[in-house]
């Protein structure tokens, strides 16, 4: 026997029984303390973040249990398994790849205060897409940390088994979106919930999330840094995003490509000072970004190698570390 979803049930799974504590929660995800390339014909339309010059492609995780973070990312969002071998599964949507695992068995848990990834953001295709999701979460006992409405986004925030941050959101029209002087406004505050599921036509009684939305893809990465400064001076002066919210009094920087309203994000929140990662730890081991014009990938050599980053050759691009280890891959779309 199913029951309609309510309100109560999503707030159940971030460990409360108020919409202020699941607020509370979202706040503590983003750690703080106050509230175009062509689309091939037949592919899914794509979001707006994956049109622009640069946008987020893949994400690897060193995985201490390879299967259990396989199991919990397939029931989670219902990946397709892509390729799977001992030491590394890819998962994917409508046959893109989007996430690696790979087996690092021996690996320590990556300690609180690194550098690191703070969290992973896939992008739902719609707020359909969005709301069908939210009711099969509910209804698959799977926890939550938190909810938001980031004026831009409508954002849910979990973690999975190993601790690696995840964001599950829907992007606003951008043309709603408000810039002043190439900054744009994201607010925090709270996400209306019921007009989610009824405006979207959204059955509450019943999980109709047939499987992963074929367009949904990553929609942006933030990360843990060390310092604001450093994490410009490789992700926009080396890397070529552009700084389009934040600040160092708020201790975080959001960087996009096209006027998206971020692609990456850098904190300091339980970082700040932060040394080199640890080879040997889990978490984040690479991302990517892609594009489709090969010059753009051979200015970003130049401008990282004039910056004093190393740059290593790979297949379709090239790879680099921002100041805290972290692996950036830049590849051809």
């Amino acid at each position: 026997m199913t029951t309609a979803l309510t309100r109560r049930t999503l707030l159940s799974l971030c460990g409360g029984v108020t919409l202020a504590g699941a607020m509370a929660g979202a706040l503590r995800a983003e750690g703080l303390t106050s509230p175009v390339p062509a689309v091939p014909a037949g592919s899914p339309a794509l979001p707006f973040a994956l049109t622009t010059p640069l946008h987020v492609g893949e994400v690897c995780l060193k995985a201490r249990d390879i299967g259990l973070l396989k199991g919990y990312y397939q029931k989670m969002l219902g990946f397709e398994i892509l390729a799977e071998s001992a030491d590394e599964v890819t998962l994917g949507a409508g046959g893109t790849p989007l996430l690696h695992l790979v087996s690092r068995p021996e690996a320590d848990f990556e300690a609180g205060g690194e550098a690191g990834l703070y969290h992973t953001a896939f992008l739902m295709p719609s707020r359909a897409d969005l709301a069908r999701w939210l009711v099969h979460v509910a209804m698959s006992d799977i926890p939550l940390v938190g909810f938001a409405d980031h004026s831009v986004s409508e954002a849910v925030y979990l973690a999975d088994p190993e601790g690696n941050g995840i964001e599950v959101y829907s992007d606003r029209s951008k043309e709603g979106w408000i810039w002043n002087e190439g900054r744009v406004t994201m607010g925090t505050k709270e996400l209306d919930i019921e007009d989610i599921l009824q405006k979207t036509g959204t059955p509450t009684d019943r999980n109709t999330y047939a499987g992963i939305p074929a367009a949904l893809r990553i929609g942006h990465i933030h990360l843990r840094v060390g310092a604001l400064e450093a994490a410009r001076g490789f992700y926009q002066a080396g890397i070529g995003l552009d700084v389009v919210a934040g600040d160092d009094q708020r201790g975080a920087t959001f960087l996009s490509s096209g006027r998206y309203h971020h692609h990456v994000g850098a904190n300091v929140w339980e970082s700040e000072n932060a040394g080199q990662r640890k080879e040997n730890a889990t978490g984040l081991d690479w991302f990517s970004l892609s594009t489709a014009d090969e010059t753009l990938i051979a200015a970003r050599r130049s401008d990282l190698a004039a910056k004093g980053f190393a740059v290593t050759e790979i297949e379709a691009g090239i790879e680099a570390k921002d100041p805290w280890g972290t692996r950036v891959r830049l590849v051809k779309a």
